[in-house]
């Protein structure tokens, strides 16, 4: 079982970008908005990111770096942080998952993980 003290919970709304994506090309951009909220017992800060996206033919690109859109938010008991970022893609479908690396206060590091979640052309799925 999870450590009460150490409980970050991630939810996150995707979106498709016509204007930015070029389908002719295998070319399809989405935007994904995050919210990250510290259920734990203490102020915990998001050290860096760790994503697994993969594309419709299970093409896997990974992603590592220092904290989200050049910000290393320190999350309040409670609080939580929402930021909007996005990725392009070769197929209409594709999963994004990974973690966050956070740091509580007490110098404790844990992982906080994304769920799998779903980047889709609207009317792609049937």
């Amino acid at each position: 079982m999870a450590d009460p003290r150490y409980q970050v919970d991630v939810s996150v709304t995707t979106r498709y970008l016509p204007e930015q994506s070029q389908p002719e090309q295998d070319r399809f951009a989405f935007a994904y908005d995050v919210t990250i909220v510290n259920q734990g017992q203490l102020p915990a800060k998001l050290l860096s990111r760790h994503w697994l996206i993969t594309d419709g033919n299970g093409h896997v690109q990974e992603v590592r770096g220092a904290g989200v859109v050049g910000q290393q938010p320190l999350i309040a008991v409670g609080d939580s942080h929402t930021y909007s970022s996005g990725t392009v893609m070769a197929t209409r479908v594709g999963t994004m998952q990974g973690s966050y690396q956070m740091l509580a206060e007490d110098g404790k590091q844990f992982d906080a993980l994304i769920a799998p979640f779903r980047l889709a052309v609207p009317g792609s799925l049937h």
